[in-house]
């Protein structure tokens, strides 16, 4: 039904025709063959967005779409600062979940016949599973730090190096962080949790780079043929779903649904106090994100030196996914301030943007594309094109086809293990329900999704990453 509304308007490009209550269009790109598998209530998602008060340019949703809370998963949209309104839904409950890449000092040959003790130190050095606490507990007034500081205030206190930060998206620390808007609850959800993974699709993987795309911003990169890196894609924890939760319910309370198209899309005009708070909250989330990551990449490098004394890791670049942030673009043709929620997409900025690393700035910003369980990753560089059609915006990963719950009844854990044995990928994991719901079959083709971002041009490709071991909690 809703499918049947969209046009196709370029290669990969599907228009959906501003009607009714829609205040602008709607944009899909994506492939034909993965517009077959994309579900309808996914476009359904498209249109309710674009249906948001203060929303410019278009409602759009990338090649990884899927239906999600409000926003579909690979959902994107730009608010005027003015008019237009800030959602939960638009970022969703794990905020700020995200990807890092460190490249690392090991080649094939230097790993080669170790991956089982790799994987088994690293599983045993990093806390994941849901629930599951960190190394660490903090006092209330390290909490305060982590929220308003993120990566730096992890740097501070000795776990890495100020190059961390500096390769991580706005430098591991939001601004406009208040902790004094975070719940108490929020903050004893994560208080022990700092520095662990977590479960769902959330890992640590080893990985190899398999191909090189693009020499030039690979040798930016700091990436060659059969060098060692190592993928940690996580988020805020319990914390930042609390966020989400409380002011779900602080929306919802304040300002009612009845005017929306979907109560999921609970909302707060950007300039309202409410929608400040809200903010101000998911930036500290974010921060802890941010400084988790930075947590489990020293866990890294201390259980990789107990087998590879001289093991060296650097932060190639992390990336948010689930986010709002106040950026400067081209929108109807005119340069503005909005503000950009972004949920399950990664930002795409191409060359000579002031955001990026400076060392990074003369090919654009890296992207990272993690695979399902057992498949290829992908780096990517941003390019001026999608700050032309995309928002800035390519896909985050591969996204579902499958739900979690379908995955448990139709895959056996034996078939998946057997297809990872298969592909020579470890595999550990505390959950076996987990390997189920994380299967490949529950996922999109990430090479399709990689192929059509790279056509389009809003996402190069640089480096494809085959999986060596992988973690999962």
């Amino acid at each position: 039904m809703y499918k049947e509304k969209l046009k196709k308007v370029a290669e990969n490009i599907y228009e959906l025709p501003k009607e009714g209550k829609m205040n602008v269009p709607g944009k899909i790109l994506i492939s034909e063959k993965l517009l077959e598998a994309l579900d309808e209530d996914s476009v359904k998602q498209v249109m309710n967005v674009a249906q948001l008060p203060g929303i410019v340019g278009y409602s759009l949703a990338l090649s990884d779409a899927h239906t999600g809370y409000g926003f579909c998963i690979g959902g994107v949209a730009a608010m005027d600062v003015k008019k237009g309104v800030i959602s939960p839904g638009g970022i969703g409950y794990d905020i700020n979940c995200s990807v890092r890449l460190l490249r690392t000092n090991l080649f094939l040959k230097d790993i080669n016949g170790k991956e089982n003790q790799v994987a088994a130190q690293l599983y045993r050095d990093v806390p994941s599973g849901v629930g599951r606490k960190g190394r660490i507990i903090l006092s209330s007034e390290e909490l305060e730090g982590i929220l308003k500081e993120g990566a730096q205030w992890a740097v501070k206190n000795g776990y890495g190096v100020r190059a961390d930060y500096l390769h991580t998206e706005e430098q591991g620390k939001i601004p406009g962080a208040n902790p004094s808007v975070v719940s108490q609850k929020a903050k004893a959800r994560g208080r022990g949790q700092l520095g662990s993974l977590g479960a769902g699709n959330h890992f640590l993987e080893v990985q190899l780079v398999e191909s090189i795309f693009n020499k030039e911003a690979a040798k930016v990169f700091g990436l060659k043929e059969n060098q060692i890196v190592i993928m940690i894609h996580c988020g805020s924890r319990g914390l930042g779903h609390q966020v989400a939760s409380d002011y779900i319910k602080l929306m919802e309370d304040e300002y009612g649904w009845k005017n929306l198209p979907d109560r999921q899309l609970i909302c707060a005009p950007i300039d309202s106090k409410l929608g400040k708070n809200y903010y101000a909250a998911m930036a500290a989330a974010a921060n802890f994100a941010f400084a988790n990551k930075q947590l489990i990449t020293h866990w890294v490098r201390e259980a990789m030196k107990r087998i590879f004394p001289n093991f060296e890791a650097e932060v190639l670049y992390d990336v948010c996914h689930n986010i709002a942030k106040f950026e400067e673009q081209i929108v109807d043709g005119k340069k503005k301030e909005i503000l950009i929620m972004r949920k399950g997409a990664t930002r795409s900025f191409g060359p000579g943007r002031k955001e990026i690393p400076t060392d990074y700035r003369i090919v654009g910003q890296p992207i990272l594309i993690p695979g399902s369980m057992g498949t290829a990753s992908y780096v990517l560089v941003g390019t001026k094109k999608a700050e032309e059609i995309s928002l800035a915006s390519t896909p985050h990963g591969a996204g579902r086809v499958m739900s979690r719950t379908k995955a448990i009844h139709d895959l056996s854990i034996e078939h998946v293990k057997q297809e990872l044995e298969k592909n020579k990928v470890v595999l550990m994991a505390g959950s076996k329900k987990g390997i189920a719901e994380e299967a490949p079959e529950a996922y999109k083709d990430v090479d399709e999704v990689a192929r059509v971002s790279n056509e389009l041009g809003i996402g190069n490709l640089v480096a494809r990453l085959k999986p060596l071991a992988v973690m999962k909690g």
